[in-house]
């Protein structure tokens, strides 16, 4: 009998001749002659705080305000002044990949997540079948474990499509790994105004508000009716909003908010932001500004049609984030307003990975779902063109697909170079994180290099909770995260998180004690590899230190560095179940399996893995 077992056996009185009930829990023939011993009830630590995670999507390092961009954000810009500002924080370059090493505190290869839990984008290996083990433990797990009320609300995106129905099974939704009550979206994506709505375990018919609106609206009622009933326990909330995700959908008065003001381009914009950071201390002294990508054209060669179409995508983009932002400060607001702020951690994390390429040259526009493909494949002039004709529609509720172009991606990751899905660039992999704990903790800048995976263990940490070594009765495999305590009072603190791989599609790098190695692929807008392998590649070696935007390859100066940690990034790529590398082109061969069945196959398919996507069709929305 286990200890809590034991805890629960009844104990005998004391007459005489009386049998222990610690040894037979049912010789006591009535109840008063025992005494009764219940299991303690749970409890979070003493004054344990509450915890808000809050965390963007396909946000660049240089896009909001707070940390140097362009686009206003005065709620996070406020918890910025009064916060600590991590200006070397990394993700995977990639949403669900990002998202799983957030919840779990470990690789996301380690957890099964080396893409994304779609059936189309899963492989049949354990790096990248899409299904986190239960060895390894979310944060919402180990809270709940400890007295905490868990909540997640908006894009969890990590449930396998085939799971994603009515009929389950849920161990790999939200409330199959440790949130209590959720209130979002399973997938990976969805319309802002008509969301694939999941209330708890039902799909539930949206009512044409913005998805922001209705996510700002439930977590205070879930933080009300928590407190109401409970007021001393401690919550944790996971607040995860689509935004900047495409689809690009805010009311029109968000985006003429910046009616104009990205007339100038692209161009002009990194060179404003660049200066501001720079100012503000969001980037390192010695920072140079890389050169626009070679194959994206400057703005000044812009025709007035494509200048045009191209601000406009960009003041819809920039009003649907300050959007997020006025929303984040709802919800904050009623922290301060119900005597909580104070007594709140709050992680903000400005983006799961950098901006967004796949908008083209010119951006990219869709009315309904079924120009997609059209619109997906269209030339960059035929893109232009069907723009042009659907101008007004840009940033609308209507327009079902709305992406800023390619350039735009490359300014709002400003200073670094490329976007979104390359991790071997810090313009892939570097967003903004901010800390904030009532006046427990000062501001400042902190320059350490630290990674999604930090962040359990951090939050851990400053409320003292051990992680479990077994969750349920399940042996956990170790937390790869290293907390960031250690640099809370000291900005000057030697890095504890030294080592870090990075691995999305084919491109990969290894950070190193201040090094990075990274193999380029040459690429295309969108970032195809066209076919190429690793001896078609190049190894480049950065001393980020000293060149922190990658401007100097010192890989041809430094060559038994490069084939030491070649060595290495190998070896962590085999500890963390990287192999067998799953390639864009892997992935365009498994997607050209749809196109090869029939009819009849294809709505089979579409029923058993579609997903989210075919949810409307094939499985009753509950009013």
């Amino acid at each position: 009998m286990n200890g809590q077992k034991l805890k629960m056996a009844l104990t005998c009185g004391v007459a005489a001749g009386s049998v222990s009930c610690v040894n037979n829990p049912y010789a006591g023939k009535y109840l008063s002659d025992c005494k009764e011993v219940f299991p303690e009830e749970i409890r979070a630590p003493k004054d344990a705080p509450n915890v808000l995670w809050i965390l963007l999507d396909d946000v660049g390092y240089g896009a909001a305000s707070a940390f140097g961009g362009l686009i206003e954000t005065p709620v996070m810009d406020s918890l910025a002044r009064t916060g600590l500002c991590y200006t070397n924080f990394h993700t995977t370059a990639l949403s669900a990949p990002s998202r799983a090493a957030l919840l779990t505190g470990r690789n996301h290869h380690t957890v099964h997540m080396g893409n994304f839990a779609h059936r189309l984008r899963r492989a049949g290996f354990p790096g990248y079948d899409g299904i986190i083990p239960s060895s390894c433990g979310t944060i919402a797990e180990v809270l709940r474990d400890n007295g905490y009320n868990t909540f997640a609300l908006g894009k969890y995106g990590l449930t396998p499509d085939n799971e994603a129905s009515d009929a389950g099974p849920f161990d790999h939704w939200p409330q199959g790994k440790g949130f209590e009550h959720f209130y979002g979206f399973i997938a990976s994506s969805t319309d802002n105004y008509n969301p694939q709505l999941v209330d708890e375990l039902n799909y539930v018919r949206p009512d044409g508000r913005h998805i922001g609106e209705l996510l700002t609206e439930r977590a205070i009622q879930y933080i009300d009716r928590q407190k109401a009933a409970a007021p001393d326990k401690p919550f944790f909330m996971y607040m995860a909003p689509s935004v900047a995700h495409s689809p690009i959908q805010v009311g029109t008065k968000w985006m003429d908010l910046y009616r104009g003001k990205f007339d100038d381009g692209w161009d002009v914009y990194r060179e404003k932001v660049f200066a501001r950071q720079k100012q503000m201390g969001t980037i390192p002294a010695n920072a140079v500004l890389p050169p626009r990508e070679s194959h994206l054209p400057a703005w000044e060669s812009l025709t007035p049609d494509q200048k045009r179409v191209c601000a406009r995508f960009m003041e819809a983009y920039a009003g649907y984030l300050t959007y997020a932002d006025y929303e984040i400060g709802r919800l904050i607001g009623h922290l301060r307003e119900i005597g909580q702020l104070d007594n709140t951690i709050i992680v903000t994390m400005i983006g799961d990975n950098g901006a967004e390429k796949k908008g083209g040259l010119y951006g990219s526009l869709m009315k309904d779902p079924k120009t997609l493909g059209a619109m997906k494949f269209a030339s960059p002039e035929e893109s232009l063109q069907f723009t042009l004709e659907h101008f007004d529609l840009i940033g609308h509720p209507e327009a079902t697909g709305c992406d800023v172009p390619v350039a735009w991606a490359q300014a709002m990751n400003t200073p670094y170079r490329l976007w979104k899905g390359f991790a071997e660039s810090e313009g892939g992999t570097r967003n903004p994180l901010i800390i904030n704990w009532g006046d427990r903790l000062n501001h400042g800048i902190r320059e350490q290099f630290c990674h999604i995976v930090d962040i359990l263990p951090t939050t851990l940490e400053m409320i003292g909770i051990d992680m479990p070594e077994r969750i349920r009765n399940i042996e956990q495999t170790p937390v790869q995260g290293t907390s960031l305590v250690y640099s809370f009072d000291d900005p000057q603190a030697p890095e504890r998180h030294t080592e870090q791989y990075f691995f999305i599609y084919s491109s990969r790098s290894l950070y190193q004690d201040g090094w990075k190695l990274s193999i380029q692929f040459p690429v295309n807008v969108f970032g195809d590899e066209k076919g190429l392998t690793d001896q078609d590649m190049e190894w480049h070696l950065y001393n980020l230190k000293e060149d922190p935007t990658e401007m100097v390859d010192l890989a041809a100066r430094y060559p038994k560095r490069v084939k030491a940690m070649k060595k290495r990034l190998e070896r962590l790529s085999v500890e963390n179940n990287v192999y067998p590398y799953y390639r864009r082109t892997d992935i365009s061969d498994k997607s050209r399996e749809i196109n090869r069945m029939t009819p009849e196959e294809r709505a089979h398919y579409q029923r058993l893995f579609g997903g989210a996507s075919v949810y409307d069709d094939v499985v009753p929305v509950y009013e």
